[in-house]
């Protein structure tokens, strides 16, 4: 992938109407007890260029999958989050500002998942492959993933649940093996890391990020600081769910994500006041 094809992949991301709603709520509705009018909600995805059609149907979607609960008040439609909603919120605040994109703290530990399901089961299969690789996993050797840390691996699983099809009594935990590791000779940390995760392809994301923003005046097309804060945020936030924040230790010293986190984080407060400002004048809140 080049550079130029990580920047449009960076855009097409940042502007998935979902993608920049869970932005949204995660900076104005995240740990404030206030539901929100949809058409101001309209009216601030109006500057990314996310049509009306959109925003209704991702806020349809997000209350059939227990994200968002809808208040009326008069003609009006408010949302606001559900516990499950709060969850993911607060799991993305806490990757974006406390986690961080460099892993400097790492302690040697290494988290290893084992599983054989049969091929009936390849939905579950699916389904927790995806949640491994979701979690911070990679794939060491066939069967066995492995991630740096101590992993709550009962979270990771806990949505993994059997296919349609697929017995009711199903218990995914009579086919899953969990146990913390230490690297011993000849096995080298730095092994695992080349093994079992791209690390070209993470950097890549992270060299696609800087292309974008590193720059004297990040997105002029947008329309303000508003528009800018949403796009940042969303793509910062796909950047580090997807990093499986692999020991500094082990990646090269220029590694891109130092530089991108400081990128986001000088962006983040040059545009939160303004982004604000904008904000409280344009959003209709129902105290919940």
């Amino acid at each position: 992938m080049t550079h130029a094809e990580g920047v449009d992949e960076g855009q097409a991301l940042a502007r998935r109407p979902q993608s920049l709603m869970f932005s949204f709520l995660g900076i104005y509705v995240l740990g404030r007890d206030v539901a929100v009018y949809s058409g101001s909600i309209i009216d601030v995805f109006a500057r990314l260029d996310v049509s009306e059609e959109a925003v209704r149907s991702t806020l349809s979607r997000m209350v059939k999958r227990n994200l968002l609960t809808r208040h009326r008040q008069g003609r009006k439609m408010y949302f606001g989050l559900t516990e499950h909603a709060t969850q993911v919120l607060e799991d993305g605040r806490r990757r974006v500002w406390e986690t961080g994109a460099v892993n400097r703290d790492w302690d040697g530990t290494w988290t290893l998942v084992g599983f054989s399901l049969p091929d009936s089961r390849r939905s579950t299969r699916h389904d927790l492959r995806s949640q491994l690789t979701w979690g911070g996993f990679g794939l060491l050797q066939n069967g066995l993933w492995v991630a740096p840390g101590i992993k709550d691996v009962e979270s990771i699983l806990a949505p993994v649940e059997p296919g349609g099809s697929e017995p009711s009594d199903f218990d995914l935990s009579d086919h899953v093996t969990v146990l913390q590791a230490r690297a011993l000779s000849p096995t080298r940390s730095a092994d695992l890391v080349s093994k079992a995760f791209d690390t070209e392809q993470i950097a890549e994301r992270y060299r696609a990020f800087l292309d974008r923003w590193d720059t004297p005046h990040p997105l002029p097309s947008a329309p303000d600081d508003l528009a800018r804060q949403l796009l940042l945020h969303t793509d910062w936030l796909q950047l580090v769910r997807q990093d499986p924040h692999l020991p500094a230790e082990h990646l090269p010293r220029d590694w891109p994500a130092i530089r991108a986190e400081q990128v986001f984080r000088t962006l983040a407060r040059t545009y939160e006041p303004g982004a604000g400002k904008l904000a409280d004048a344009v959003l209709d809140e129902l105290a919940r």
